[in-house]
């Protein structure tokens, strides 16, 4: 089964960024270890939500808002997408990520259509 394990973090988290958190060698410890356990079918990494737009729809019309927003405290900071025997073992490796230490990681099963 594909599960995606999306790197949550809060904008508000002084742990969480550029000056705090983990380490990014442990970052780096982690994604060595997942990938050479051949479970990563995908995934990414994502520069700050200040850098985002979003795309709504207002009264028929698209309306674009730069980054940073103001009203979303939490963001993705990246994913990874695996394929594993089941939920236990998804959360055993997101138990595993340095990302579990200062945010939290949301794990989805990944819809196959």
């Amino acid at each position: 089964m594909k599960y995606a394990l999306l790197l949550m973090g809060r904008t508000q988290d002084p742990d969480c960024g550029e000056d705090g958190g983990a380490d990014p060698t442990e970052f780096m410890a982690f994604d060595k270890e997942i990938n050479e356990a051949g479970v990563v079918v995908g995934g990414f990494a994502l520069e700050g939500p200040e850098l985002g737009v979003r795309v709504s729809g207002s009264g028929g019309e698209s309306l674009v808002t730069s980054g940073p927003f103001a009203e979303s405290n939490e963001f993705v900071g990246g994913s990874y997408v695996i394929e594993v025997a089941d939920i236990d073992e998804a959360i055993a490796w997101a138990k595993k990520s340095p990302a579990a230490k200062a945010g939290h990681i949301e794990i989805r099963p990944v819809a196959d259509y």
